[in-house]
């Protein structure tokens, strides 16, 4: 194992002085970024600097520019907006401004400006950064400052990270606050189609994204809207009669709600906007629907940041802190972003000139360049919402011998009924008959199949659980009998949507009471990634888990850790539990040891979150990404087919005929399931190695605790798993 006294002095900020701001529009998760710079700032011995109104803080100075204490973020995790404020400021538009905030950063010492807002706001501070050496030769000039000084402070380190719910910076998978927002907009829909149904009624609704669709276009997948207006993709000429036509459709099938999302910036072909007060006269003159319109406008900023934003802008503010420290004087500043499922560092200028380039490739009517531009991710929603939103007529579809059935298997998980509509609807595009089994393998072996038509799962997208049903039976026992049905309903691909036991939902706060300390139970199995990950989400000061052993001594250091915490301004405590992770401390004996030992000081609470965990409405990502996987799945099942078919029959012998789709970094994979078993922990249902035991060091520096880490050559954190070998930090 790597010295970590060594480690840490490669990493020390002893002497540096890092500011840090928010500038342009809030979004939910930035404060969750301001905390982690700031504690991993101080961390690694720096000081941290709040600057309060973003840049007009920075050229007013005075009380706007404070010093930071670990205190001073606490609760601030779960609390939407910016807690140090966010302000628009013509004076840094101007040299004069530049040069009053240049000699308000060098009073304090500050060299290391952590940015966090949009390309307007990091595009600002680059030009500071390129400007800065001549601001302090005009201080110098002036007297302002000391020849001393400015040799002292010559050079300005800038690191970005974009807060934005557009999700509109080139660069980056997901900017900070994107997903609260999806979640806002979703939970607004969610409710709408309660009473659109109730009255057979058309909404509607305007999203943000003046210049980018993504929140209307995922949104839209998220729903299953009937028609969605994006600016990167014009509708054709025609299209009105053709968004009729649709809507007419869905009231002649019994369908009894009809939903369309606009984005505020929507254009047709002639870059004329489409508005919502537009397409509702439209819908009202040439169908007679009742009719309304909704505009979200900025609760899509407001409320508390997701579980994904807090854990993004988390391990963003670490990422940034690190890239400061690294930075050398030639070193142009960078933007922290998020690529696949890691931390990545990209250059600020690139991205920036990226993003420019859409909107001018927008204004030039060049639109499938802009969306290429906007990237994969982008592409792929794009793509798989025009899969699977226009019914095609029998006509226009290839025609297929094969059949398809498609069943869910293990425990319920939010998501399911996305994935089991995309994958009908797709294979009914592909020309496919698709079956639905009911109950899992159970179902399979009795005979539950049916064959399901493209109706049938119309308003699936939303709806929690599994729908078809499903059982953990195994088909080991009844493969016979599955295999008869299988011939009798001429079965050709299987798509299962299931596998070991899971679920992501963890919502749990322990804010708000004084001197209390929280004990949550995770479910998960053996598999700490709930655990892990909520414990990051919710600043957690422990969270145990199976693979990493932890005994009586570790148990003693929580307690006595959490004891010097609660003598602070920081009373609250949390501490999560994996339910299997130790046979002999469980959830109680941790609860009683707590409670003993903190008498006087704290007192305790426990709580099993158990089911609740899989129950509720799916949230957007699983919305979208259950919708994506299942189109992906089926479109390999049908290249399969068609590659297998020989003389009728179709021929599935090689290893690749039975694969596990997955995402591994950033790229959905097709593994054959016969390469997974040396992969996996069979007996406790986990892979051998996880990924994401690489968060968990982020968990304890962000709670204080000492804990060895390592900066790879990529400027990502890397954990040195501990096992067994003791010190005095928290397991």
């Amino acid at each position: 194992m790597p010295d970590s006294k060594k480690l840490f002095e490669n990493l020390s900020g002893a002497g540096k002085s890092i500011g840090v701001l928010t500038s342009g529009g809030d979004a939910q998760g930035m404060n969750a970024a301001v905390r982690a710079v700031v504690r991993m700032g101080i961390y690694v011995g720096a000081k941290v600097y709040f600057v309060h109104e973003g840049y007009q803080g920075m050229v007013d100075g005075g009380d706007n520019i404070k010093e930071a204490s670990w205190e001073s973020v606490s609760s601030m995790l779960q609390v939407g907006g910016t807690v140090i404020g966010s302000a628009r400021c013509k004076d840094f538009r101007t040299h004069e401004g530049r040069l009053r905030a240049a000699l308000n950063l060098v009073q304090r010492g500050i060299t290391n400006l952590c940015v966090i807002g949009g390309d307007g706001s990091l595009t600002g501070a680059n030009l500071f950064r390129e400007e800065w050496s001549g601001l302090l030769d005009e201080l110098v000039q002036s007297g302002e400052i000391s020849e001393e000084a400015a040799q002292t402070h010559s050079v300005l380190h800038v690191v970005g990270m974009v807060g934005s719910i557009d999700n509109d910076f080139c660069g980056t998978d997901m900017t900070i606050g994107t997903d609260s927002a999806l979640h806002r907009i979703i939970e607004v829909v969610d409710a709408i189609m309660t009473t659109a149904q109730s009255h057979q009624r058309t909404f509607v609704l305007e999203v943000m994204g003046r210049h980018c669709g993504y929140l209307a276009l995922v949104s839209g997948l998220a729903c299953g809207a009937d028609w969605v207006l994006i600016p990167e993709m014009p509708p054709k000429d025609g299209w009105e009669e053709q968004m009729c036509h649709k809507l007419s459709e869905n009231r002649a099938d019994k369908k009894r709600l009809n939903i369309i999302i606009v984005a505020e910036g929507a254009i047709d072909q002639n870059n004329k906007p489409i508005t919502t007060d537009l397409i509702k006269d439209l819908v009202v003159s040439c169908l007679g629907f009742d009719t309304r319109v909704t505009i979200l406008g900025h609760v899509q900023r407001g409320g508390t940041p997701s579980a994904f934003d807090r854990i993004l802008a988390s391990r963003m503010g670490v990422e940034a802190v690190l890239a400061l420290l690294e930075a050398s004087p030639g070193t142009p500043a960078c933007v922290v972003s998020l690529c696949g499922n890691q931390a990545v560092r990209v250059p600020l200028m690139e991205c920036v000139q990226m993003t420019q380039e859409v909107q001018k490739a927008m204004d030039e009517k060049r639109f499938e360049e802009a969306v290429k531009l906007r990237g994969r991710s982008f592409e792929n929603n794009l793509n798989t919402y025009k899969l699977l939103s226009h019914r095609k007529i029998d006509a226009e579809l290839p025609h297929s011998s094969f059949n398809v059935a498609v069943l869910n298997v293990g425990a319920p998980a939010a998501g399911m009924n996305a994935a089991v509509r995309s994958a009908v609807r797709v294979g009914i595009t592909e020309g496919h008959t698709m079956f639905a089994v009911s109950d899992g393998f159970e179902g399979f072996y009795k005979g539950q199949i049916k064959e399901i038509k493209w109706g049938d799962v119309g308003g699936w997208t939303g709806q929690g659980g599994s729908l078809l049903g499903t059982k953990r039976t195994l088909p080991a026992k009844h493969i016979d009998k599955i295999a008869e049905q299988m011939r009798i309903h001429n079965i050709n691909a299987l798509l299962v949507i299931g596998g070991f036991e899971t679920c992501d939902r963890i919502k749990q706060s322990a804010s708000g009471t004084k001197r209390r300390v929280f004990i949550i139970e995770t479910m998960g199995g053996y598999c700490g990634y709930l655990a892990t990950v909520g414990g990051l989400a919710a600043g957690a000061d422990a969270a145990y888990i199976y693979e990493e052993p932890f005994d009586i001594r570790d148990l003693q250091s929580n307690v006595e850790h959490l004891t010097e915490k609660m003598k602070t301004s920081i009373q609250r405590g949390l501490v999560l539990r994996n339910e299997n992770s130790s046979e002999n401390y469980t959830t109680d004996f941790i609860y009683q040891l707590y409670t003993e030992e903190g008498k006087g000081v704290f007192d305790c609470r426990k709580n099993v979150l158990g089911h609740m965990q899989q129950g509720g409405a799916p949230s957007p990502f699983d919305r979208n990404f259950g919708t994506k996987i299942a189109a992906k799945a089926v479109q390999w099942i049908s290249k399969k087919l068609k590659e297998f078919y020989r003389q009728g029959r179709v021929f599935a012998n090689t290893e690749d005929s039975a694969c596990l789709l997955g995402m591994r970094r950033r790229a959905l994979v097709f593994q054959p399931v016969v390469q997974l078993k040396d992969e996996t922990d069979f007996v406790h249902r986990i892979p051998k190695e996880q990924w994401w035991l690489r968060l968990r060091p982020l968990m304890k520096i962000l709670a204080k605790y000492k804990t060895s880490y390592d900066v790879s050559d990529s400027g990502q954190l890397e954990h040195i798993v501990r096992l067994r070998a003791k010190d005095s930090s928290a397991v």
